[in-house]
């Protein structure tokens, strides 16, 4: 099937030098994978900004938070006991730490193409034991007059889900980690269905299971229950390595369409979509074969993390879907989807569905 994407001539819409860094002595390696919404008439993005120290030849320096602030740890390159194989972590003596640190920054757009950051917003940054690694990649939801921000809280003791509220974008109740290590890519449904919140999340397993999209029900938004797997990787396929939520699903005359995203054991990352049953979303209806987005463009194939297209953040407007995208763990970008196009790649075979 072919790539359905019709991404903007004016790509990447974000890179590193766009922004200034949080603070001085850091760099800003990555803008990644933004969550998106509406507000005053204007697109906004919450994108993932990643942040590390200049390098020094011969060492490899990154950066943690502590109650105190945050420490810059320096190893050299020679260290017997260091591995740096992955860009993205380093591991030392038996522990794991990132090479970024990673923060939460608005963005906002009269046009949908190009963002600048306003004045009066703050930034969102890790807080406390369970954030120390930072916070990532973050999912908004708006139910009534309330946004929902689900986010990767990121520590040396595990991976999880936070979630923040908000009604003004300036004040924020945090509700600290709701769906415990190891989880990440959460997005809670933008209606309540049959009076509870719906969320998709994703669990990580290495021994038993693997890396699938779980649906979860609640009461309030804050407490979760009744966990089910509706998506598993596929063996040979585009997304048979991991697969995860994109954003928020959006509600058609068919069902609930989710785009999500799959990766194989070459850490390629494409995207895919899901339908699932309108007043029962633990029914997956539907699911495409092919994916619907690959990395494709220069942008997306080099950069921080090659091979990479992956989305948490879109705006609807009709048959229109406009996703925003990190590229290559590096870039923001952008493209529209038709509705119509996506269902139509959809396959309804049960024995294909699992």
């Amino acid at each position: 099937m072919k790539d359905l994407a019709k991404r903007f001539p004016q790509n990447p819409l974000l890179s590193p030098l766009d922004l200034k860094p949080s603070r001085p002595g850091l760099q800003i390696t990555c803008l990644l994978n933004p969550g998106v919404f509406t507000f005053q008439g204007k697109t906004w993005m919450l994108v993932r900004v990643a942040e590390r120290p200049a390098q020094k030849d011969g060492f490899i320096s990154f950066p943690v938070l502590t109650e105190n602030g945050t420490d810059i740890i320096e190893l050299s390159l020679d260290d017997p006991d260091l591995n740096t194989d992955d860009p993205r972590v380093i591991r030392y003596r038996n522990a794991d730490f990132l090479t970024t640190l990673s923060h939460l920054r608005l963005l906002s757009s009269e046009d949908g193409l190009h963002f600048t950051e306003p004045l009066g917003y703050p930034l969102l940054q890790g807080i406390g034991k369970q954030e120390t690694f930072g916070i990532e990649d973050c999912r908004v939801t708006k139910l009534e007059d309330t946004y929902y921000l689900t986010f990767t809280s990121v520590s040396e003791d595990g991976v999880g889900v936070g979630l923040k509220t908000t009604k003004d974008w300036k004040t924020f109740h945090s509700e600290g980690m709701i769906i415990p290590p190891h989880n990440k890519d959460c997005a809670i449904f933008e209606e309540k269905i049959n009076g509870k919140f719906y969320a998709l999340h994703r669990p990580s397993s290495v021994d038993l299971g693997g890396n699938y999209i779980w649906l979860a029900e609640s009461p309030d938004g804050i407490h979760w229950g009744r966990h089910k797997c509706i998506a598993k990787t596929r063996a040979g396929q585009w997304d048979s390595k991991r697969v995860g939520a994109g954003a928020a699903p959006i509600k058609t005359a068919q069902g609930w369409l989710e785009i999500y995203h799959g990766a194989n054991a070459e850490h390629r990352y494409c995207l895919g979509a899901f339908l699932l049953d309108l007043n029962d979303p633990s029914i997956l209806l539907a699911r495409t074969d092919d994916p619907i987005m690959v990395p494709i463009e220069n942008y997306e194939t080099s950069g921080f993390f090659g091979h990479v297209v992956f989305t948490n953040g879109h705006v609807v407007d009709g048959d229109e879907i406009t996703i925003y995208y990190g590229a290559a763990d590096e870039y923001v970008c952008g493209a529209k989807f038709s509705i119509a196009e996506v269902l139509s790649a959809l396959i309804y075979d049960d024995a294909k569905q699992t």
